[in-house]
């Protein structure tokens, strides 16, 4: 996610990349529960993951919410994750992938290293990606203060 919303919005200052890269965090504790699931649950699960999320995002040293433009940002990019994940792990066909989540944005990313980014990877190494990822971006806020 991080790499595609880096790729979306290349002028994103550090901060705005940490956002991205925390936005799906709540999954974690929660699960990764589909959006249309989440609408059909009802209730406040919605509630509880935005709560769940601004405590994260505080433990990172953020604001609890991201401000809207940002939001924005992630949405798209987060749209785009969708769209490939649809089609190169779950198995949509170009076309239902489209209808679910719009044309891709292909032109902005680097399909080349694509395929090693989407690719599911072991516990181990998925935990040090994240904490070089959030080291590096703090390392960078931190510098641009």
């Amino acid at each position: 996610m991080l790499e595609i919303f880096s790729a979306l919005v290349p002028e994103a200052e550090a901060k705005a990349r940490l956002y991205a890269l925390l936005h799906d965090a709540p999954e974690y504790v929660m699960g990764d529960i589909i959006s249309p699931f989440k609408a059909a649950m009802g209730g406040n699960y919605k509630d509880v993951e935005n709560r769940l999320l601004g405590a994260i995002y505080l433990h990172f040293a953020l604001n609890a919410a991201a401000p809207a433009a940002i939001q924005k940002q992630i949405k798209r990019a987060d749209k785009e994750a969708a769209y490939h994940e649809a089609v190169h792990l779950a198995g949509f066909q170009v076309e239902e992938a489209r209808k679910f989540f719009g044309e891709p944005s292909l032109a902005a990313f680097d399909l080349e290293r694509f395929d090693e980014l989407i690719r599911p990877w072991p516990t181990r190494e998925a935990h040090d990606r994240l904490v070089d990822a959030v080291d590096m971006l703090a390392t960078a806020i931190h510098s641009q203060s």
